[in-house]
């Protein structure tokens, strides 16, 4: 999977799901092809379609994107 698939996939997914989703069940739901984010393409995403992760319960990160002000 290349960098622009990954990115629209996350950022439907999370246009969807405005409550947010974990890592895992991004992965899950849309048969993503990695065990854990690149952090690299994370730090893209949070500069390109303004992803932002925020503890959830337990150690997961809830994924969402920044609302528009």
């Amino acid at each position: 999977m290349r960098y622009p698939d990954f990115r629209d996939t996350v950022r439907s997914a999370l246009r969807r799901r405005r409550a947010g989703l974990t890592w895992a069940q991004l992965r899950d739901d849309f048969d993503l092809p990695y065990d854990r984010p690149c952090p690299e393409w994370t730090k893209r995403l949070e500069a390109e379609i303004g992803l932002v992760r925020e503890k959830g319960t337990g150690r997961a990160l809830v994924w969402r994107l920044r609302k528009a002000s």
